[in-house]
């Protein structure tokens, strides 16, 4: 099955650095490397091997976190979790410590997001979320090993959910929930590892284990 390319765009798993396709994120793109030269601030790239059986898929690059680093995930609270998260399961190995040249190295995983741009408070527009499905298109066309999608949250659930043609309303997101795809491939729904849902509860650090435990459970099947 072929994955529907939503630009006639080169198809390319990763956004070129300065990618012109959302306005208001090319402006904010542009703001942050003007106050913040020695930052990373461009489309940032995914995290580990095409022939991984395991894509871990965010939301967007935190300001001060991914976007600042270079690095899905890393520099920032989410990373924090993730990254011990992944450890802890046999996904990754070395030592986490915030920095793309940490030396940590991921295992049978890749890490992404559904807008490679930071958005401004975090918030990407359904526009923004449509425009870079191009990249998550041609990502999941590439990871032919491909077994398990973990999304992490709502609006990663709905861009894998349509990055692979299928109807949000068939595979409703909530957490825990594992729905079968196309190409015997399964995707497990968590809440987003913030400090905002760790703070409230609505993730703890059980829940996520568990989800991550599902997911091995099931490579172990396939």
């Amino acid at each position: 099955m072929r994955l529907a390319a939503p630009m006639a765009l080169a198809a390319s798993a990763e956004a070129p650095a300065d990618c012109s396709l959302c306005p208001r994120l090319v402006g904010y793109r542009s703001a942050n490397r003007k106050a913040h030269p020695d930052w990373f601030n461009a489309p940032v790239p995914s995290f580990g091997r095409l022939d991984a059986r395991l894509l871990i898929l965010g939301l967007a690059p935190g300001v001060t976190g991914a976007n600042r680093t270079g690095r899905p995930f890393t520099g920032d609270y989410a990373g924090d979790l993730l990254f011990s998260t992944l450890l802890k399961h046999g996904f990754a190995s070395g030592t986490y410590a915030g920095s793309k040249d940490d030396g940590l190295q991921l295992v049978d995983c890749r890490i992404s997001n559904a807008v490679r741009c930071v958005p401004p408070e975090n918030k990407p527009t359904p526009a923004e979320a449509g425009n870079c499905r191009v990249f998550l298109n041609a990502s999941l066309e590439a990871m032919t090993k491909l077994k398990v999608i973990i999304a992490l949250g709502r609006i990663a659930h709905d861009n894998a959910v349509r990055a692979l043609r299928l109807k949000a309303s068939d595979l409703p997101f909530a957490h825990g929930a594992e729905h079968a795809l196309p190409r015997g491939m399964t995707l497990v729904d968590s809440y987003h590892c913030s400090r905002y849902n760790t703070n409230t509860g609505r993730l703890t650090v059980p829940m996520f284990d568990d989800v991550f435990a599902r997911a091995r459970r099931l490579m172990a099947r396939a």
